[in-house]
Parts: structure tokens; C-alpha cells; sequence
């Protein structure tokens, strides 16, 4: 597959698009619904972008987080469903949502800060650095965001389409921040670097729609297609390094972990790959499509796939353990603490024992759990169909 240069725009947008933004802002609380006693410290540390980390491994070695007598601090509703995983930074949570919106939250008390307007669903997970909100939506552009007002700073055409009929593809991927640059994937099937000023520094074309957040690591941006591809940029330039076909579509975002890609398939295979050369190390079937991001801790690689839970040796792709749930698990694992927060289209989260699969506790979440919990300080922030939960124990 040849890479090439191609044509993308950004648009600084102080103007009208600002004013509108502004417009949708509001530092009220009337879709905040308290449900416990106030126990959130206001100075919560971060969970900054989709999986913690730009190698997406879903892991906050240093946090630690509710087990049991887990119960919801404060619900906010966005109106709409939300697939879009928290991010948390500097006492903030930042979601989108499937009203085509940012919210920005107080972590605290669910309080809404601000609200920002797209043209499309936002089913992008935010991405937070130095005082900016990165997160893309179905209207083709990657958005930057002050966190602390809501206001636009500049948008970027993510999305562009070859084809006269059709403006721009929706930017459903989630962006991820590393070393000054955020890298986008989108429904173009492109993968774009843009400086933090929205100056393009390189695209590249994949074989596919791209809905899979970029892992980057050591230099490199690895990232999944719909095509059934895990292709291996230079996050300097854009040049292939290398592709890697897995016969199913990967729709779950790559982990990056010691030498290893490790990524889910569509046809229900966990497959882990060489960084160096994209050779297959391993392939763990199983009984159902993986449509999540694992979460790769030390030696184990937990991953959702079907109804269950997994937990696979990071080695050699040995079963580990799995937990079943009530319901098809969409939700990307997040670890810390040596448990396992994860969500269910039963409603409901779970807490599991990282090391044996446990349930060491379960919680209704109001609603299906599609995004992937951020677990900071003995919080769980969450999002169950439409509403965002700060959950903790007492």
C-alpha cells in the first residue's frame, strides 16, 4: 500500500463558530442528578485520553480504584447515548456525546462547566493536553478545545473526502497526544498528524476506514482499519514501516506493550504482533467478535470479547481466566490497582480481580455501557447510555 502526501485543511475559528461555541456553554447544574455524599477530591488526578496513555494499554499503574460498596457520587445526562470514554484532568472530566457535543464536567459534583456544539456526533473519546481538548466528530473535523472555557481554538478537516458528492467522513476515531503532536484517524481512511496549532504535518492512507484510536510508541503510530489491517507509521513522517492483514476488521484500538501490538479482530481473534516487522506472535480465538481495546498489565492481556471478559498471557496468548457478564461487552478493560473496570451492555460495571477474574463488584449504570471507564484516585467516572457517573465507595 503506498503511502503519499495528501491535501487537508484547518480552519482557525475565532469567529462566528467560536461565538456559537461559546453560546452553548453554561456553568449550570440542571442535568446533574446527586446520588451519594460528596466524597470526590477536587484535586483528582488524570486519566488524559482514551486507554490513559498514548499506547493505549488501558493501565494507571499508580492509581488505584473503588472495590466494593461502590456506589454513584452524581449522574449527569448528556440527553443522548454516550460512546465516548472520559478523560480527567485538572478536576474536569470531558465526554462526548451522541447530541453532538463536548461536556465538560466537574469532577467532583458532575456540575457541567461548559458545552460545545459540533455538526455531528461526537463518539470521538477527548484527548486533554497543556489546556486543550482534542476530540473528533461525525462533521469530518478534529476539534481543539479550550479545556477551560469550551472555546474553539482551531478545527481541522480529519475527515476530507476524494468524493465530489460527499464534503468530509466523520472522524469517529479518538485522537491521541504525544510529544506535541495529535494523530487522527477517520472514516477517509486516513491517519493524520497535526501540530498543536492545527498545522497538518503529515496524512497517510490506510486500507480502510479508520474508527480505531492510534497507539504511538517509540516513534512509531500503529492503527487499525475496518479492512482487516494493523498498518505501522514513522509518527515523524507518515512513512509505512509496515502492514500487517488479520483477516477480520479491527475495530478495538491497538495496545502497545513491550515489542508487541496487541489487537482484536472482527471474525473474533486476539492477535499479537511484532512492533519491529509485524510478525504474528500469537492469535487467541475466540467465540465471539472483539470489538474492544485490551488492556495489556505486565505479563496479561485482558480484553473484552462476546458477553465475557479474558485475560490472556501476554507471552503466548495462553487463556488466563474469563468472567462472563449479562450482556455483550463493547466496553475497552481499564486496570489499576490490580482490578479490572469494565462495562456491559447488561447496564451494569463491573470490578474484577485482576488476577483471577473475580467480580468483586457490580453496579447498574442506568443504562448500556459502550466507552471505556477512567478510573483516577478511588474514582470510576463512567458513561451508562446517556449519563456520566463519578462512582466511588463511601
Amino acid at each position: 500500500m503506498p503511502w503519499r502526501q495528501t491535501r487537508r485543511r484547518y480552519l482557525a475559528t475565532l469567529g462566528a463558530a467560536g461565538a456559537a461555541a461559546l453560546a452553548g456553554c453554561s456553568n449550570d447544574s440542571e442535568n446533574r442528578t446527586p446520588t451519594g455524599d460528596p466524597s470526590i477530591p477536587a484535586d483528582i488526578g488524570h486519566w488524559p485520553m482514551f486507554g490513559h496513555n498514548a499506547a493505549n494499554t488501558g493501565v494507571a499503574a499508580e492509581e488505584t480504584g473503588p472495590t466494593t460498596n461502590v456506589i454513584s457520587q452524581w449522574g449527569y445526562s448528556t440527553g443522548a447515548q454516550v460512546f465516548s470514554s472520559p478523560a480527567v484532568v485538572d478536576g474536569s472530566v470531558y465526554v462526548g456525546s451522541n447530541d453532538n457535543a463536548v461536556h465538560a464536567l466537574s469532577a467532583v459534583d458532575g456540575a457541567r462547566q461548559w458545552r460545545f456544539e459540533t455538526d455531528g456526533l461526537v463518539r470521538s473519546s477527548p484527548a486533554v493536553a497543556d489546556g486543550t481538548v482534542y476530540v473528533g466528530s461525525f462533521d469530518g473535523y478534529l476539534y481543539a478545545l479550550s479545556a477551560g472555557t469550551g472555546s474553539e481554538e482551531w478545527r481541522f478537516e480529519a475527515g476530507g473526502s476524494d468524493n465530489p458528492l460527499v464534503d468530509r467522513l466523520p472522524v469517529r476515531a479518538s485522537p491521541t497526544v504525544a510529544d506535541g503532536t495529535v494523530y487522527v484517524g477517520s472514516d477517509s481512511g486516513t491517519v493524520s498528524a497535526v501540530a498543536t496549532d492545527g498545522t497538518e504535518q503529515w496524512s497517510a492512507d490506510t486500507g480502510g476506514a479508520v474508527v480505531t484510536t492510534p497507539a504511538v510508541a517509540d516513534g512509531t503510530v500503529y492503527v487499525g482499519d475496518d479492512g482487516g489491517t494493523v498498518t505501522a507509521l514513522a509518527a515523524g513522517d507518515g512513512t509505512e514501516q509496515w502492514t500487517a492483514d488479520l483477516g477480520g476488521a479491527v475495530i478495538g484500538s491497538p495496545a502497545v506493550a513491550d515489542g508487541t501490538v496487541y489487537v482484536g479482530t472482527d471474525g473474533g481473534d486476539v492477535v499479537a504482533l511484532s512492533t519491529s516487522d509485524g510478525t504474528e506472535r500469537w492469535r487467541y480465538g475466540t467465540d465471539a467478535p472483539v470489538h474492544t481495546s485490551p488492556a495489556v498489565d505486565g505479563d496479561t492481556v485482558y480484553v473484552g470479547d462476546g458477553t465475557d471478559v479474558t485475560a490472556l498471557a501476554a507471552g503466548d496468548g495462553a487463556h488466563q481466566w474469563s468472567t462472563g457478564t449479562g450482556d455483550t461487552v463493547r466496553s475497552s478493560p481499564s486496570v489499576a490497582g490490580g482490578n479490572v473496570y469494565v462495562g456491559s451492555n447488561d447496564n451494569k460495571l463491573y470490578i474484577l480481580s485482576a488476577g483471577d477474574g473475580t467480580v468483586q463488584w457490580e453496579l447498574p449504570a442506568g443504562g448500556p455501557i459502550a466507552a471505556s471507564p477512567a478510573v483516577v484516585d478511588n474514582v470510576v467516572f463512567v458513561a451508562g447510555d446517556s449519563d456520566i457517573h463519578g462512582m466511588t465507595a463511601p
